[in-house]
């Protein structure tokens, strides 16, 4: 049976007893509904794997003894930066899925004048509460060691000033002929990812002012969604963990 993997907030040292946090908690002991004596792998973004047996289990609260603690060697040393573009429905979600596996390691959700998504207030606070999950629920998955963080709803502006950085700055756009592979090999990139219909002239240049590089993927338009997990995927292929 395979052992399910969780991510939690709470810290963690072999041979402690640990109580995990509620949302670990509920997911071991309501969703998975766990019994004492079933072991666990847990993770908390300090760079270790820790295997658990679980002591005590209900639906709110579980208790578990931490057994042993070995190094996780998942993440990439390409540090990567992503702006995304809000889009509809599950698109925002695959993108978000997709970037984790692929190794982002922050994901900044973004308002441009043709994304077709406006969140404000409780609204923006409940979304980037499930992306947050989403992220969690990916990472647990795929075995990264750490969870990236998403960040705030930012303007094309706050996005640019933020990302100021990363050793190498790139925004998508198909109209250019600029291609990865003549990059110099950077420490780190952000990615600039526009939505379904494209960023605007006026977004590009301000993007290339602020020292970003426009570069195209090749000759086909990708949706939004499927943009950005080619784009991390050939940065990784090229300068961080894929292949190598």
């Amino acid at each position: 049976m395979r052992i399910p993997r969780i991510f939690t907030d709470s810290p963690l040292q072999a041979g402690s007893l640990c109580e995990l946090d509620e949302n670990a908690a509920n997911h071991v002991g309501r969703v998975l509904r766990m019994q004492p004596g079933q072991e666990l792998r847990l993770f908390n973004g300090d760079g270790q794997d820790y295997t658990a047996t679980i002591t005590q289990a209900g639906k709110k609260n579980v208790q578990v003894e931490i057994t042993g603690a070995e190094t996780n060697n998942t993440e990439s040393p390409l540090n990567i930066i992503l702006g995304q573009t809000l889009s509809k429905g599950d698109r925002m979600d695959y993108a978000v899925q997709k970037a984790v596996e692929m190794g982002a390691t922050t994901i900044a959700p973004l308002t441009t004048e043709r994304s077709d998504v406006k969140l404000k207030g409780d609204r923006e606070e409940k979304r980037l509460r499930h992306w947050q999950q989403v992220a969690i629920s990916a990472a647990e998955q795929c075995g990264r060691a750490r969870v990236p963080n998403i960040l705030p709803v930012m303007t094309v502006a706050e996005w640019l000033q933020y990302s100021q950085t990363a050793d190498l700055q790139l925004v998508l756009h198909h109209r250019t002929e600029q291609s990865l592979n003549t990059l110099t090999k950077p420490g780190s990139v952000a990615l600039m990812i526009g939505p379904e219909g494209g960023l605007t002239a006026d977004e590009i240049h301000l993007a290339e002012q602020n020292g970003f590089l426009p570069v195209a993927l090749g000759p086909r338009v990708l949706r939004t969604e499927t943009a950005p997990v080619a784009a991390i995927a050939l940065c990784q292929w090229l300068w961080g963990d894929i292949g190598s």
